[in-house]
């Protein structure tokens, strides 16, 4: 009955056709709403590797090693995404660790450049299971669909200059602190490369018995301080 509900509730909100529906309930989406909302099915050709993609990634991660709770409220308003993505490269293994198997960290702000245009995408990883190169984008706020565009120039870009001829597409993640889930299942199946939508939460934001070997709160004030300044 749960899953009848759920189908009748995305036909009425997305006005969806009965072959678009007929294909939800092919892709099983009722037992899957709770991974990540992707569009790997349509743009993985391979169906058993667009499942491994979908299996690959969680709708949320934790970021424990990530603690801003004691910083004054006036730093608090500078702390952005590159200071987030500062302390996610100090802890790469960890970040690994929470992120999935068979990651391997290639770099941050890494360059690219094409006709004379430059983009430093966030944070690129390999995944060997997937054997292919993974962009994500750190996001301070809630999902916007324009995050979708910028990530589509980078995996475009990543796979016109970057892709090596053995391995497969390269997939972004965009990672915000928050996002509408039906919603981001509804815009991002208009895009042509693979890309998920996952959130995080940081260690202020979990139970007391996660908040074990978290980063010296002076220690993230110097990782700020650097960020801010450049330095």
């Amino acid at each position: 009955m749960p899953a009848r509900y759920y189908y009748i509730h995305r036909t009425a909100e997305e006005h969806l056709s009965v072959e678009s529906l007929e294909h939800l309930i092919r892709e099983k989406a009722f037992e899957n709403r709770e991974s990540m909302p992707n569009n790997f099915a349509q743009t993985i050709s391979d169906s058993f590797m667009a499942r491994k993609a979908v299996m690959m990634f969680k709708d949320s991660y934790a970021l424990q090693f990530i603690n801003t709770e004691e910083i004054g409220e006036r730093d608090k308003q500078d702390i952005d995404e590159k200071v987030i993505e500062q302390k996610i490269v100090q802890n790469i293994k960890n970040f690994i660790m929470t992120f999935g198997n068979d990651f391997t960290f290639v770099g941050n702000q890494y360059h690219l450049e094409i006709y004379e245009e430059e983009f430093f995408p966030d944070l690129i990883f390999f995944n060997r299971e997937l054997n292919a190169l993974v962009v994500v984008e750190l996001k301070m706020g809630d999902f916007k669909p324009s995050y979708l565009g910028q990530l589509t120039t980078y995996l475009k870009i990543l796979d016109t200059k970057v892709r090596k001829p053995h391995e497969s597409s390269s997939i972004g993640i965009v990672l915000c602190k928050s996002a509408n889930k039906d919603f981001v299942e509804f815009v991002i199946q208009d895009y042509d490369r693979p890309m998920g939508v996952a959130t995080y939460s940081t260690a202020e934001e979990m139970p007391n018995r996660l908040r074990k070997a978290l980063p010296d709160v002076e220690e993230l004030r110097k990782i700020m301080r650097k960020g801010i300044d450049g330095k």
